[in-house]
């Protein structure tokens, strides 16, 4: 055997730090790819991004960490750290943790190797399955980990069998996971009902399908530089001009709390060049002016609080400012959430006093914050179903809370497991997360809260509290589907309550009062109503008058949420 044919031989049989670094970017890239079509296989039709933009966010935090590493001397170790430390800390909603846990799952066992030899892939499988389903409080069969396990059992297989080259290997463990991912609907009947597979088990074979194109020396575009139709998204008919690459000017100043020498600088200058173009990164004294045309600001926010405090955030949609809206225009005053991303907890300009217990909540729409700001919330977080906030952007909030113990509401069942993330982050404070999936429920977690009480009397009355609370939301379909039997069809109005849909119709304020009507029992004594961004006022005072005539026993709360997407949230106590 010649020389060369030793060495191709040898590709086949290892992978080194290098090759492992171009399949992971390759396969970050895929992902971002699919991440259109990745959300519309969720099974709730509400208008919002979900498992596809939670999990390509999470990849991209560990993409610009492994950018980050010195080409020239990037070891394994080095690279599993940054994979690791970049995903746990960029992880958002439940597909982007179970994400970030199976990564750091894979690093635990590859990052003492030289070189990942078949073996040494089937062990750092099966360690990475391991690693998600323990994060994972009640894992439910039919998602990504049970795809992650198939794919880990079959690796196993392969590698007992004595399959050394990874030219066999990749191609039937893929070829494994897609079958275990095509039976996920009969494991979860809403799946099957919906006539989806599971979306983050779609993810995941995603990711992996494009490490296996970075292993063949295929290069991945990424979707923001693809044709609309090949990423997995609507084409305009008629484009009376050219898209642009990036769609957010994103623009904020850094007040520096650190020191920020001159490889701080070229470092934050690399980060944001990959993220988008058009940079400004020019520091003045004790403040950084920041710059970027991107698709994703929520990272580059992300990014700059790293380096102390942001003020002056101002994100405008190009395309919209374009075309000359004046909607646009009056969306840049709001910090990111007009751009959907996750902003950075707002913060007082003064240094919060030393407090024993502190609290952080998740929210949308200004009045929802300032009520929670009313009841005593040191700070508030913006985001939600919209976009999730990442573990990282929980993470900033914990250390600028000046308090020893932090309760955490997360107010989403999609951010408890990234709320849960920071507090296993958490080194110099107790964070204790109320695992509250509804804004009512963190409302009236906080208003169960006693200050004379011990932390863990509070957190059984706080649970307690919530238990009590049933909560609601109306929003539109934005595609046919059916869930649970019911049918539903775009545009039709939905209830959707703590358990499913309560209630679907054509008329908004009488599905409001459907989902009201299953809602409210005999021992109701209050009902509280937020009413959203869409939602007049002179609307909700009508609306409100209309649940008082269908609930004369019941006190009635109307307040304004301002949330955007949900018409109504809806409560019962």
């Amino acid at each position: 055997m010649s020389m060369n044919e030793n060495k191709q031989a040898e590709n086949k049989r290892s992978i080194d730090a290098a090759r492992l670094t171009d399949l992971f970017l390759a396969g970050a890239a895929n992902l971002e790819a699919g991440k259109e079509w990745i959300n519309e296989l969720n099974v709730f039709p509400v208008p919002d991004g979900d498992t596809g933009t939670n999990m390509t966010l999470t990849i991209k935090s560990a993409v610009a960490e492994v950018e980050n590493l010195d080409e020239n001397s990037r070891s394994m170790r080095d690279v599993c750290k940054a994979i690791s430390s970049g995903s746990l800390r960029g992880a958002r909603g439940n597909s982007g943790v179970i994400l970030s846990q199976l990564l750091r799952g894979f690093g635990k066992v590859v990052r003492g190797e030289q070189e990942i030899t078949v073996p040494v892939m089937a062990d750092s499988f099966t360690r990475a399955v391991e690693t998600a389903y323990k994060a994972v409080m009640k894992p439910k069969e039919g998602t990504i980990l049970t795809v992650a396990r198939g794919i880990s059992e079959k690796a196993r297989e392969l590698a007992d069998q004595g399959v050394e080259d990874f030219d066999t290997f990749i191609p039937e463990v893929l070829t494994y996971g897609d079958e275990v991912l095509a039976k996920t609907p009969d494991l979860l009947p809403v799946l099957k009902q919906a006539g989806v597979v599971d979306s983050g088990g779609q993810g995941l074979i995603q990711f992996l399908k494009g490490c296996y194109d970075g292993y063949l020396g295929k290069e991945i575009v990424p979707a923001a530089a693809q044709p609309a139709e090949e990423a997995g998204a609507e084409a305009p008919a008629e484009p009376e001009e050219p898209e642009l690459k990036y769609l957010y000017s994103t623009a904020f100043t850094i007040v520096l709390d650190k020191d920020f020498n001159k490889a701080a600088a070229k470092s934050l200058r690399k980060y944001l060049e990959s993220l988008g173009d058009s940079v400004i990164c020019e520091q003045a004294e004790e403040t950084v002016v920041v710059q970027v045309h991107t698709n994703d600001p929520g990272l580059a926010i992300q990014k700059g609080i790293q380096y102390g405090q942001i003020k002056g955030l101002v994100v405008e949609n190009m395309k919209l400012e374009k075309a000359g809206s004046a909607q646009a225009a009056a969306e840049t005053e709001a910090p990111a959430a007009a751009a959907g991303t996750s902003a950075p907890a707002a913060e007082p300009e003064e240094e919060m006093p030393h407090k024993d217990t502190g609290f952080i909540t998740v929210s949308v729409g200004k009045g929802i914050e300032e009520i929670f700001r009313g009841l005593g919330v040191d700070c508030v977080i913006s985001g939600g179903q919209t976009m999730n906030p990442s573990t990282d952007d929980i993470l900033s909030a914990v250390r600028k809370v000046n308090a020893d113990t932090i309760y955490v509401l997360p107010n989403n069942k999609n951010i408890v497991m990234a709320a849960n993330q920071a507090a296993d982050l958490s080194e110099d404070k107790k964070v204790i997360v109320i695992p509250t999936t509804t804004i009512p429920q963190g409302i009236t977690a906080i208003i169960n809260f006693a200050p004379d009480l011990g932390e863990e009397e509070n957190r059984e009355n706080m649970m307690a509290g919530i238990e009590a609370v049933k909560s609601a939301e109306v929003t539109y379909a934005v595609r046919d589907t059916v869930i649970n039997d019911v049918e539903i069809h775009k545009d039709d109005m939905m209830g959707i309550g703590d358990a499913g849909i309560l209630a679907v119709g054509k008329d908004r304020d009488e599905t409001a009062l459907a989902c009201l009507e299953k809602m409210v029992g005999e021992e109701t004594e209050i009902i509280s109503v937020y009413y959203g961004d869409q939602v007049t006022e002179e609307e909700a005072e009508k609306f409100r008058e209309s649940v008082l005539d269908r609930f004369e026993s019941c006190d009635v709360e109307l307040q304004y949420g301002g949330q955007p997407i949900y018409s109504y949230i809806l409560s019962a106590e």
